[in-house]
């Protein structure tokens, strides 16, 4: 397998991408998935797309995947992502409403 592109994913991204391909370590990697991931497939492309639009300069590919996967519920555990930078609370909010949604 080839590597086509290099974007950061979430867990139930991945699990789509395991799913389309048919041998038995993706299979294993499908079954792995299953059990951590909160999303499913719809909901996270959603997600992903409403998270990009807030348009935070702040806001990477990197902390989207993450955000996706752990779907944190208040601003301690925005800031567990961002350890890099700090948000405002402004921008925190914008994050945390996205997410509610998901929930």
């Amino acid at each position: 397998m080839a590597i086509i592109d290099m974007k950061p994913l979430s867990m139930a991204e991945v699990d789509d991408i395991a799913k389309a391909i048919n041998d038995d370590e993706d299979k294993e990697i499908h079954g792995f998935l299953k059990k951590f991931t909160k999303l499913k497939t719809k909901e996270a492309k959603k997600m992903r797309e409403e998270l990009e639009n807030l348009n935070l300069l702040k806001l990477k590919g990197e902390h989207i995947a993450k955000i996706m996967d752990l779907l944190p519920e208040d601003s301690v555990d925005i800031n567990k992502i961002f350890i890099d930078i700090s948000l405002d609370d402004d921008e925190t909010n914008k994050i945390l409403e996205v997410v509610k949604k998901y929930n």
